[in-house]
């Protein structure tokens, strides 16, 4: 999944922010049928993790490309990653196709597809992911063809990482505001309006503020339409931090449960930087608790891997252009949470 530029501090509601990557965030569109460079890649158990394993992912080719050296160790260390379910994220020019594509290889496979959708207008505050759908017009019918796309076939939706958080901390510029709102509120619906289709509205993280901020941004976005909230996608904020926070916001929000992006949590946020630094590639990250519907908490429906382990979060720490697999990182991320 895509990397983000979120809060490296709890101080500031002025540090937060994201970038959910560009360049290599969407994929190709969820073809199945071709050869998989990681065919031996099989699904989880449904009875825990009801999520689809890609099994062309990045991960999967990287594992399947170790294997084929005799790079044992290396291997065993990415097959952490490419065995686990992740968030697919729909690109901007074939929201349908891909939409389609993915849920009939998840639903071909008995299982859920994960996708993420970040197009909105005037995405990240023309920081590292800036961009998204030229105009309010643009946005619904881009909804429109993931609807169309998604059809009755099982999906859980991640919707628009940063974009009500952008409208708390006003990096989003004001008179984007209301149409924001009105876009969101209207993806929600047509979201949720799906048979089988589960939406959580993105609502930030641990380390960014405090829920008192954005309860009533999130509630003007659609949240109590939604089937719930989602919290910490692509950040590094622990998941007891992470259940606290969404807690909080839960008890503002008419009670409504919340999925945990635990994709790279496992040691927690890193501090030894810069703070607006430490959301990008920052060193010593693990991955965190695998995608599971069994949390053992009512309010806590999944944790996700929303963000794709391996993928980079920018041009920082040596690290190649945001979205792109690195897999030297991908095998620190493994190998730290042995």
């Amino acid at each position: 999944m895509c990397g983000s530029r979120r809060a490296g501090s709890r101080a500031s509601v002025a540090v937060a922010g994201a970038a959910l990557l560009l360049a290599g965030c969407f994929s190709s569109g969820g073809d199945e049928g071709k050869d998989g460079a990681g065919a031996e890649v099989t699904q989880q158990p449904k009875g825990t993790d009801p999520f689809w394993v890609d099994p062309d992912g990045k991960a999967a080719e990287q594992l399947a490309a170790y294997e084929k050296a005799g790079k044992e160790d290396q291997a065993e260390q990415i097959r952490k990653i490419a065995r686990q379910p992740a968030g697919q994220w729909i690109g901007p020019e074939n929201p349908e196709r891909e939409a389609r594509g993915f849920t009939e290889a998840a639903e071909k496979a008995g299982r859920d597809a994960v996708l993420v959708l970040y197009n909105i207008p005037h995405r990240d505050c023309g920081q590292f992911s800036q961009g998204g759908a030229a105009d309010g017009d643009a946005y619904r019918g881009w909804i429109d063809g993931v609807a169309r796309g998604i059809g009755d076939r099982p999906a859980t939706v991640i919707l628009e990482p940063d974009a009500v958080l952008h409208l708390v901390d006003r990096c989003t510029p004001a008179e984007f505001h209301e149409e924001r709102y009105d876009l969101l509120k209207g993806a929600v619906g047509t979201l949720a309006a799906l048979k089988n289709t589960k939406v959580y509205l993105d609502a930030g993280n641990a380390g960014w503020g405090h829920p008192d901020q954005i309860y009533e941004p999130l509630k003007r976005a659609g949240a109590e339409q939604a089937d719930g909230f989602a919290v910490n996608v692509s950040n590094f904020y622990t998941t007891e931090d992470s259940v606290a926070y969404g807690k909080q916001l839960s008890a503002k929000v008419g009670g409504k449960p919340f999925v945990v992006d635990t994709s790279r949590n496992g040691n927690g946020p890193y501090t030894g930087g810069e703070a607006d630094e430490n959301w990008c590639n920052p060193p010593g990250r693990a991955l965190g608790e695998t995608p599971t519907t069994k949390t053992g908490d009512p309010l806590v429906d999944a944790y996700l891997w929303v963000k794709r382990p391996g993928e980079s979060d920018g041009t920082c720490k040596g690290g190649p252009k945001a979205g792109q697999w690195w897999a030297a990182y991908a095998l620190g991320l493994a190998r730290a949470s042995e």
